[in-house]
């Protein structure tokens, strides 16, 4: 469905972000970037979005292919169109549009708007709570309602794989739980394939088949969640525990130093 084959991204054509990464996602798969802030995450979705353009970024080697179609080179209206949707980080809203005026804007995208009513009624099977508030003014929203609604908005869209860009950034973790669960119960019902960008590794391998490691804008390590949530270096470098499975004091992160086992 979608394969990322050894791409290279570079910005204002001087700084190499991006070094030979790869992986894919499978139909009706949901798959997780897991990484420290800066290990390219955020630009790999961008570089599959066609969002580089509008950053002084481009792919400067490699594939991007999406149904057997090559799409690096593809402007972000003809990737959307072809069912491709990423929600951005930091939930950028119209903010003095309604809450239901922000997800018609999405509805436009699929057969020009033509379903918003059935689509709008899907949405709010997922998530209720958006129903309650669709005449609330959306800046008012709190970050979690934000949140249901830009997801809400990308999925009147129908795409075919949504990308989510740290949706866990600035919520509690129960509100966290909460979208995490709802965004496992659409790819169940819809058989949408998702590709989550996260920091929160542990809330990311409780609702993922398969995860990608980065580090310095390179993939490190993959496997499927099982399997890296019982890997030493993700407990010890993400999850926050020691070889015993136990979280690690203060004093042993103040002096903790990475080993990197896994670059060696």
């Amino acid at each position: 469905m979608l394969s990322i084959n050894n791409i290279e991204v570079i910005y204002n054509s001087v700084i190499l972000v991006l070094r030979g990464v790869s992986f894919e996602v499978k139909p009706g798969q949901v798959v997780a970037l897991l990484g420290a802030n800066g290990a390219g995450k955020s630009t790999t979705l961008k570089a599959i979005s066609g969002l580089l353009s509008s950053e002084l970024g481009e792919v400067t080697r490699g594939t991007v292919t999406w149904e057997d179609e090559r799409i690096d080179h593809f402007n972000t209206e003809d990737i959307v169109r072809r069912g491709i949707v990423q929600v951005i980080e930091g939930r950028p809203i119209f903010q003095h549009l309604q809450v239901e005026e922000n997800l018609r804007v999405g509805g436009q995208v699929y057969q020009g708007g033509r379903y918003v009513k059935q689509d709008l009624e899907r949405v709010y099977h997922y998530f209720p709570r958006l129903k309650d508030l669709r005449s609330r003014v959306s800046g008012y929203l709190s970050g979690g309602e934000q949140q249901m609604m830009v997801i809400g908005r990308a999925l009147m869209a129908h795409p075919k794989l949504m990308m989510l860009d740290e949706p866990s950034l600035g919520l509690a973790p129960m509100l966290v739980q909460e979208i995490f669960r709802i965004v496992g119960e659409i790819n169940k019902a819809e058989k949408m394939s998702v590709l989550l960008v996260e920091q929160n590794a542990r809330a990311a391998l409780s609702l993922v088949d398969y995860g990608y490691v980065m580090e310095n804008g390179r993939v490190v390590l993959d496997g499927p969640a099982s399997q890296l949530a019982e890997n030493e270096d993700i407990k010890e470098f993400y999850l926050g525990l020691n070889s015993l499975g136990e979280r690690k004091s203060y004093k042993d992160v103040k002096h903790y130093k990475r080993r990197k086992r896994w670059l060696g």
